[in-house]
C-alpha cells in the first residue's frame, strides 16, 4: 500500500459511514487489503487496478459509495476514523511481524454520550 496520508483516512472514514455499524471493522480491513493489492498490481503491471485504483487508501475508498465529510466532533464519523486507523495499524503490524494468519482483534471503539 502506498503511504497513508490524512486525506486517505478521511476518504476511508467517509466510505465506512455508508456501511452498517456492525460490518465496519471488516469493511475497514477489506479497504486496506484492497489498497495493498492495488499497489502490488500497479508495481507488477505498471498500471492502476481497474477497481481499486493506484494503491492509495483514498483511491480504494473513493471507488465505493461514500458519505460527505463530517465534523470531527460527530461521534459516528470519529468512530469511522478510528476504525480506519486501527485497520492500517493492524495491516502494518501483520507486515512487520510476518503473522499472516492471525485473526485481528476487535478495535476499541469509543461510545459517545451526549449531554
Amino acid at each position: 500500500m502506498r503511504p497513508v496520508l490524512h486525506g486517505d483516512l478521511v476518504a476511508g472514514a467517509r466510505a465506512l459511514l455508508c456501511v452498517p455499524r456492525g460490518l465496519r471493522w471488516r469493511a475497514a480491513r477489506d479497504l486496506v487489503a484492497q489498497a495493498d493489492a492495488a499497489d502490488r498490481y500497479r508495481r507488477r503491471l505498471c498500471r492502476i487496478h481497474p477497481d481499486w485504483g493506484n494503491g492509495t487508501l483514498m483511491a480504494a475508498a473513493l471507488g465505493r459509495p461514500h458519505a460527505p465529510e463530517r465534523r470531527l466532533d460527530d461521534p459516528d464519523y470519529a468512530d469511522c476514523l478510528i476504525l480506519v486507523l486501527e485497520a492500517v495499524r493492524h495491516w502494518r503490524q501483520r507486515r512487520w511481524t510476518g503473522v499472516i494468519g492471525a485473526r485481528p482483534a476487535k478495535p476499541m471503539v469509543f461510545h459517545h454520550v451526549r449531554r
